[in-house]
């Protein structure tokens, strides 16, 4: 199962330059040239990330210089209403967006009170935008994570701990049921792995509450975990015993340096998959596994890969699946990657971009996190500049 290639049976293309940017200006194609220009360095990155830190850190006001360049380019807006415009852009081309609020998860009450209140508003408006077929939500912003963690490992809790874990599902719950309302699905993101078995059991327990006529909870699956692959078949086992749907949303993984150090810190195994090759292996085969069983699974499928892209696309395509069923999804990130999404939505295919928002200077650790990310998946940002070279070169060419 070579994973270089996007050729296909289907002729589904990702090169075609002037359906992935259609929605840019000129301007805005040499504007993004320079920031994955910038962003292809990595050691350009990492003293920038440096800066910034210790920029938040005293409350410089760095905003200003993130506002119309990283934040610009990789996040809608700072609240959901300011996200309007870029939305509805998007949605113009058939691509429909995911507002993902961004800003990172902190332990104390009001906080994350505060996080709740704007979640549950994300979900309502989604519920009430076409243009916005999912709501989501990342689990770390609704308990406090020395309390989760310990429960994640099966470490004995105090009294006041146990009520720590019971308020974290009672918000979960509160999301689920928001959404299970408004009847909107909703991606519960994965995260650390010394956080995800409590989160593994708390969104089995909404699956089986709000999923009983079709997947509204969606739980995550980083495929660079070499057990991921068993989790999800033993989820849907249970899910078939439990006469419920599963919604299944599958990255790759994006914590992988950080899993690495601390397992070897900790002393316990090594969570992550030996090599890529692993990785993109038990991508295929979990897409290979639902399609396989789509009779009560929804597939969400987040990845910057063609060929997991146009391989689900096959799937479909030998099942006698229509393009545009609603039990599958595409999805990349806002700012990435408009190769795969604008190509596919134009082929009629379901596509989402998944589009933080969230305050400027909150949002910003987020968008550090992505600046590393991108300079640690292979090409990436040399495949960017490819792309927009490659247009611009056609628009100069086409006058």
């Amino acid at each position: 199962m070579s994973d270089n290639s996007s050729q296909n049976k289907l002729n589904l293309k990702f090169d075609n330059t002037e359906i992935a940017f259609k929605s840019k200006s000129n301007a805005g194609l040499k504007k993004a040239y320079l920031l994955f220009k910038v962003m292809g360095s990595a050691s350009l990155v990492k003293i920038g990330n440096s800066l910034t830190k210790i920029a938040l850190g005293i409350h410089f006001p760095v905003g200003w210089a993130a506002k119309p360049t990283l934040y610009s380019h990789f996040v809608g807006g700072e609240t959901i209403t300011k996200c309007k415009t870029n939305v509805e852009k998007l949605g113009k081309h058939n691509v429909k967006a995911i507002l993902d609020y961004s800003v990172e998860g902190k332990d104390d009450d009001k906080d994350i009170e505060k996080a709740l209140d704007e979640t549950i508003r994300s979900i309502k408006n989604a519920g009430q935008t076409p243009n916005i077929p999912f709501a989501v939500f990342k689990p770390t912003a609704f308990g406090k994570s020395i309390v989760l963690e310990k429960a994640s490992e099966g470490i004995e809790l105090n009294e006041i701990e146990k009520s720590e874990v019971q308020k974290f599902k009672d918000r979960i719950n509160t999301l689920c049921k928001t959404a299970f309302e408004a009847d909107i699905p909703i991606l519960v993101d994965a995260e650390d792995t010394w956080f995800q078995n409590i989160f593994d059991v708390v969104v089995t327990e909404m699956m089986e509450k709000y999923n009983k006529e079709k997947a509204i909870v969606f739980n995550t699956y980083q495929m660079y975990r070499w057990d991921r692959l068993d989790i999800l078949k033993q989820a849907h086992k249970a899910a078939t015993e439990g006469s419920y749907f599963l919604g299944a949303k599958f990255v790759r993984g994006a914590y992988m340096e950080k899993e690495r150090a601390r397992a070897a810190e900790k002393g316990y195994k090594d969570p992550i998959q030996p090599d890529k090759e692993s990785t993109d292996r038990d991508y295929n085969l979990a897409l290979k596994f639902c399609v396989e069983n789509i009779d009560n699974i929804t597939i969400f499928n987040g990845t910057h890969n063609e060929y997991s892209s146009v391989y689900m696309a096959e799937l479909m395509e030998e099942k006698g699946i229509a393009k545009n069923d609603v039990r599958f999804w595409f999805s990349q990130l806002y700012g990435m990657s408009d190769n795969i999404s604008f190509n596919l939505a134009e082929a009629g295919y379901n596509v989402a971009k998944y589009v933080p928002y969230g305050p400027v200077n909150y949002v910003l650790p987020y968008l550090l996190r992505r600046a590393e990310e991108n300079t640690s998946v292979k090409g990436q940002s040399s495949r960017e500049l490819q792309l927009i070279e490659t247009e611009l070169n056609r628009r100069k060419n086409s006058k």
